[in-house]
């Protein structure tokens, strides 16, 4: 089968736009606008967003997680803390986030500091998660490598005959939170003039800066 040319695929942007004007002066606030949004609109999972770490070698990974939870002290997600990305984190405790919505032509970059929620806010989400996934954090040793699938279904049918209907939190699971301490709004426009603004901490004020696209 031919593969289409990648060269020649062409997007028009233009189903905003992003001012200064009318751009929360919170990059808190102008977050949860978008994301409401990206909610009411119904879009494949708004709730995905993209990790980026680094490791002791300096190498990049990404992989796709889901936000859990957001205020004013940032974004958190859960995942198990042996795995490549906790490794890495435990090492470099910084890191970028990305959502896209492409749908409404619209990317969120956030960077900043990462670090462990408490554990009794990782024991709260933790037992609010459906039984099999609950398990599942016991049976998947996330990162590493496995012999099969069928070792994989071995192992969940034997932590699921020990802890029955009542399995607790693993202690290398949990919760972390990204501080933020840069964002990044970007709204696709015609002729690929992008709007991106750009959200600075300093002086524990937000100073808003518009990047050429």
């Amino acid at each position: 089968m031919k593969t289409p040319s990648l060269a020649g695929m062409r997007k028009n942007y233009q189903q905003a736009e992003l001012l200064e004007s009318s751009a929360a002066k919170h990059p808190l606030e102008q977050f949860t606008l978008w994301l409401n949004q990206a909610l009411q609109a119904q879009i494949p999972e708004p709730n995905a967003m993209t990790l980026a770490t680094v490791s002791s070698q300096m190498r990049p990974s990404t992989r796709v997680v889901l936000i859990k939870g957001f205020d004013e002290q940032g974004i958190v997600w859960f995942t198990n803390y042996d795995s490549r990305k906790g490794q890495e984190l435990a090492g470099n405790p910084y890191a970028a986030l990305q959502f896209h919505w492409v749908e409404l032509e619209r990317v969120v970059r956030i960077e900043g500091r990462v670090e462990k929620i408490s554990a009794t806010d990782s024991d709260a989400y933790f037992h609010s998660r459906p039984l099999e996934s609950r398990i599942g954090a016991w049976a998947s040793p996330q990162s590493q490598s496995i012999t099969s699938r069928e070792w994989l279904q071995e192992e969940l049918t034997t932590y699921a005959n020990k802890f029955q209907t009542d399995p607790p939190r693993p202690p290398h699971w949990g919760g972390y939170r990204l501080v933020p301490d840069n964002w990044e709004f970007w709204q696709g426009g015609s002729a690929r003039l992008h709007d991106r603004l750009h959200y600075r901490k300093h002086d524990d004020q937000w100073v808003i800066q518009r990047l050429a696209p």
